[in-house]
């Protein structure tokens, strides 16, 4: 499953934000997602990934950022 499709699924299931919604160039704020969800988020992502995330990432402000952010530290 790939980042986006990992993100949906997280915002449908805990927001109820349809898939549509959620594209790179939405904003995660607009989404409804705040940083106590974002953080949820980055623990789902550590979950499914198996790897830990740097604490000292810069916060994502978009779907599109986080794609980024998730992509750059699966490819490690």
């Amino acid at each position: 499953m790939d980042s986006l499709a990992i993100i949906r699924e997280f915002l449908g299931e805990r927001l109820a934000v349809p898939a549509g919604d959620v594209q790179p160039s939405a904003a995660l704020a607009d989404l409804g997602v705040d940083s106590l969800m974002l953080l949820e988020l980055m623990f789902e992502f550590e979950e499914r990934l198996g790897t830990p995330l740097p604490r000292d990432i810069k916060s994502p402000r978009t779907v599109g950022e986080l794609i980024a952010v998730i992509d750059g530290l699966s490819a490690r």
